[in-house]
């Protein structure tokens, strides 16, 4: 008998911080007992590290240079047709509550029902940030992790606790429908993602003494890649904070609300269970992308280093059995494993998870991630294949990193010339999926269309929103 399937997808939770990851003091008790009794990817990652061009493509089953949407004013609005679609096709119950970032005031991008959806801000999302020509960019109107940093609660705490009690209820009332089909049902929580505002009982897990010095901080002599220099300098959070302290108090409100997080993946669990579904359901969790959390002097994602493009990826169910799996796998995958779930056909570029889980490693699958949103003045593209991984910006030099011997990313191997072997190899292999001058070309115009059909610059800057997504009005 075919399992439900539950996904549940955070937004900005770094891959390492977890304790079933081997984090050192982040807590995160139920995501590692779900990684006990399931499989955990110990390499995924992101399509796009920002929010709604990897949603698209997790919407979709295809990367962000198939879909075109290429950033966070380019939301998916059912095309191409996605695995809710197939799910649909087929004729299984498929609905979502919590953060999409699809487009508002749309049909239904795959799901019977929404409820309580974070979509993207009035319908077109940031759409000053499409705006990315170096000599015609805006910086960020205002401070990207927020005004204040600190314990307490704002809207995106209150948002995670109403789609907690949305999704309970949910549960109650399938059970009580008697509709005996299997289901699926999607999840979207917004933590760990900015503000840094997080309940007083989960900041004081991480006090300042226990968090170590962040590594290549620019005041230790650390360089910057130029792109990288160039993509940060339109929301510099590592220059806006108030003092050391608050800077500190950032980095504990990250984990706190990664523990918040976990708390909140625990009372989803427990509700499942409660009516009576844990025993035949499959679930898995993951993220949209990580965030830096002050490494190298950066916040929030946006670039193609481990901290931002590496995302958790855990899988439980009847038919799952526990164990790692070591063969890298991205957002796409878990695109095609759902209508698989189901026995839908799905033309997603992904394969399914449990295929992958139970096939022999295969450590040198090829995994793409690209980058053409906010900050990025030319595309920026990360291949990893095996023990390497190379991010390539058209315009700029590539990065070469062997995450085997340096898995922190601590030593840049492309200006060394006993590595220009693998580096030609690594950008023979992106050559062979993509063209990156020509995707940066085709993404730059249609990021010019968009505004253009806005009515221009000035009608366009004034569009959406500032920075973050404000979650959509809750019921009383």
């Amino acid at each position: 008998m075919t399992s439900n399937l539950l996904v549940i997808m955070s937004d900005e939770h770094q891959a390492r911080a977890m304790g079933c990851a081997g984090h050192p003091f982040v807590q995160t008790p139920h995501l590692d007992a779900l990684a006990e009794r399931g499989v955990r990817f110990t390499d995924a990652y992101t399509p796009s590290p920002i929010c709604v061009p990897a949603r698209a493509a997790f919407a979709a089953g295809q990367p962000v240079h198939k879909t075109r949407l290429w950033d966070n004013a380019m939301p998916y609005t059912g095309q191409p047709r996605g695995w809710g679609h197939a799910l649909q096709d087929g004729g299984v119950p498929v609905e979502s509550i919590g953060k999409l970032h699809y487009r508002r005031d749309e049909d239904l991008a795959g799901f019977d029902a929404e409820h309580i959806a974070m979509q993207v801000a009035g319908g077109v999302g940031m759409v000053w940030g499409s705006i990315r020509k170096e000599d015609e960019r805006l910086n960020m109107p205002s401070r990207m992790l927020g005004d204040y940093i600190g314990p307490g609660t704002s809207k995106y705490t209150d948002y995670d606790e109403a789609v907690v009690g949305r999704t309970s209820k949910w549960f109650q009332d399938r059970q009580a429908s008697g509709d005996g089909r299997p289901w699926c049902l999607y999840v979207g929580l917004v933590a760990p993602h900015f503000p840094f505002v997080v309940p007083q009982d989960y900041l004081d897990l991480y006090p300042a003494d226990q968090l170590p010095p962040v590594k290549l901080h620019p005041d230790t002599g650390y360089r910057r890649h130029p792109w990288v220099e160039k993509q940060n300098a339109v929301a510099n959070s590592e220059g806006a904070f108030r003092d050391a302290d608050e800077r500190v108090m950032a980095m504990r409100a990250y984990y706190g609300l990664t523990t918040w997080t976990d708390h909140n993946v625990g009372r989803i669990l427990a509700a499942l269970n409660d009516a009576g579904y844990g025993d035949e359901t499959t679930v898995i969790y993951t993220s949209d992308h990580g965030d830096n959390v002050g490494a190298r002097g950066l916040w929030g994602k946006s670039n193609l280093y481990q901290e931002s493009v590496a995302i958790p990826m855990i899988m439980a169910g009847p038919d799952v059995a526990p164990g790692i799996c070591e063969t890298p796998v991205d957002l796409l995958d878990l695109s095609a494993t759902i209508p698989a779930q189901f026995d839908q056909p799905f033309a997603g570029a992904g394969r399914p998870l449990p295929d992958i889980a139970k096939a022999a490693p295969d450590k040198d699958r090829v995994i793409l991630s690209e980058y053409h949103a906010v900050g990025a003045v030319s595309g920026a593209f990360m291949l990893r294949k095996g023990r390497r991984k190379q991010p390539q910006y058209v315009g700029f030099a590539s990065e070469l990193f062997d995450l085997k011997t340096d898995p922190e990313e601590l030593m840049d191997l492309a200006h060394d010339p006993a590595y220009s072997a693998q580096l030609a190899e690594m950008e023979a292999t992106l050559a062979a999926v993509l063209d990156p001058v020509a995707v940066d070309a085709q993404a730059f115009a249609d990021q010019a269309a968009m505004i253009e059909g806005y009515g221009g610059r000035e009608k366009a800057v004034k569009l959406g929103a500032p920075a973050a997504t404000p979650p959509p009005e809750l019921p009383q």
